[in-house]
């Protein structure tokens, strides 16, 4: 946040009353200011000082909503340069472009991409999650009809391309209630542009060839006329200078306070080569280097894979490992002679021994101990995956109701822990098992013939 908690704690009614959860003010504008609490949490706030604070603690980016309902797509709202500083918030959308010039086989074939860009990955869906249809025809009937399709088909969060207002007229009379994001908005249309937004309440996109310092001249038009919500895209005449102009807007939204920069990007590397491989590692840059949306020119499933699993490694919390909860896992419908696996709750330590243990098809428990989030061998070397601390778990877990033997295997990176194993859980026979993930399905093919 912009203010200390001191500066926020003297705009608060210092009434004490506890109503906000903390016992005094001054701890309730400490909370404020480290972001780990909301200011309508406080009842008694004079409205003047919740439109100061409110402004004041407004993220240097702006947070952008693109789309409605479920499907809604948030942009910007970003606190950081840096995602070990504290986290990233808000995934870039990444999607692909639909022109009206296309015929309608290429436009089919674009909607079924972008439909089985969808994959599962550490118990999250990482899929294709904005799509821009552009007007190349310059036709608004022909570009209506598209923007039509296109939401009927997909319903995801849609950036219109248009520069002539008549033809954007069009396209949003086409999706009512979509929220579309308008791009294409210069120095020569932006008084028509900006009317059509305040019409539909529409987010709208700076595009400015002269780049980002020009573009900024736009955006403080833009919100003189009233328009709050803006994107702005880059220079694209190369990728050197995209790249460049994204970390320069970042860096003086977030470090100069510069309010007409301070929204989110959206980069277009469909524009800047016909070449898939390297369109596909441009977009990968401009996810890492800082666009909020990347669209591309097709999204089959081995230029879509890698992005979306590439944004999903970034927009992870560095502070927050990613776990499942603690238990027991049945999996392939094991029963009391099933042997019992025992392994740490790191979600992609997870994900991956129990997808081994599936594809085996043997029936197998697994049973998931608590070790805050960490993989096997950093748990051990924590402290937090040892023999008393298995022990306990096993005693607790349940899972000596649910068999009818006592034989525990562990992972074959800690077997030095087998023997004390075995003196914490004397009523159990504790074997090592493999150390790669892709040797479980025949050790576990062999342990059970």
């Amino acid at each position: 946040m912009a203010l200390t908690g001191l500066d926020i704690y003297k705009k608060l009614p210092k009434t004490n009353c506890g109503d906000c959860g903390l016992p005094t003010c001054l701890a309730f504008g400490m909370k404020l200011a480290a972001g780990q609490a909301e200011l309508s949490a406080c009842p008694h706030v004079s409205e003047e000082a919740a439109a100061e604070l409110t402004e004041a603690s407004a993220p240097p980016i702006r947070l952008v909503t693109i789309g409605a309902g479920d499907s809604a797509l948030k942009v910007g709202g970003e606190l950081v340069m840096y995602r070990h500083e504290k986290t990233y918030y808000n995934p870039c959308g990444i999607g692909l472009v639909i022109e009206d010039a296309m015929a309608d086989g290429e436009v089919d074939e674009r909607i079924a991409q972008t439909k089985a860009a969808s994959f599962e990955r550490i118990g999250q869906t990482l899929k294709a999650d904005v799509v821009a249809v552009r007007s190349a025809s310059g036709d608004g009937a022909k570009f209506a009809a598209l923007v039509g399709k296109v939401n009927d088909a997909l319903g995801l969060p849609m950036v219109l391309m248009a520069e002539n207002a008549d033809v954007m007229k069009a396209g949003l009379e086409a999706c009512k209630g979509a929220n579309p994001l308008m791009h294409g908005v210069t120095g020569d249309n932006c008084d028509a542009m900006t009317a059509l937004a305040k019409e539909h309440s529409c987010p709208v996109c700076v595009s400015c060839a002269d780049g980002i310092v020009a573009a900024a001249d736009i955006t403080a038009k833009v919100e003189a006329a009233g328009i709050k919500d803006i994107v702005i895209e880059p220079a694209w005449d190369s990728p050197a200078n995209t790249l460049k102009e994204l970390i320069q807007g970042r860096r003086a939204a977030l470090r100069e306070k510069f309010r007409a920069l301070g929204f989110p990007f959206i980069a277009f590397p469909c524009k800047q080569t016909d070449d898939t491989y390297v369109e596909t590692a441009l977009a990968g840059a401009y996810i890492v280097k800082y666009a909020g949306i990347v669209i591309l020119g097709s999204l089959e499933a081995a230029k879509a894979l890698p992005l979306v699993v590439l944004r999903q490694n970034v927009y992870t919390d560095p502070q927050q490992p990613m776990q499942v909860e603690e238990g027991i896992y049945p999996i392939n419908s094991p029963d009391a002679d099933s042997p019992v696996l025992v392994t740490t709750n790191f979600s992609l330590t997870y994900f991956t021994v129990s997808g081994e243990i599936e594809a085996s098809r043997v029936p197998t428990w697994l049973i998931v101990m608590d070790a805050e989030g960490l993989s096997v061998l950093t748990a051990w070397a924590a402290g937090k995956f040892v023999p008393d601390r298995i022990a306990k778990f096993v005693n607790r877990s349940g899972i000596a109701d649910k068999v009818g033997h006592r034989k525990l295997v562990i992972p074959g990176y800690v077997a030095q822990i087998s023997g004390e194993l075995d003196e914490e859980l004397p009523d159990w026979e504790i074997t090592v098992g493999v150390r790669e993930a892709g040797d479980i399905p025949p050790y576990l093919k062999q342990m059970t013939a």
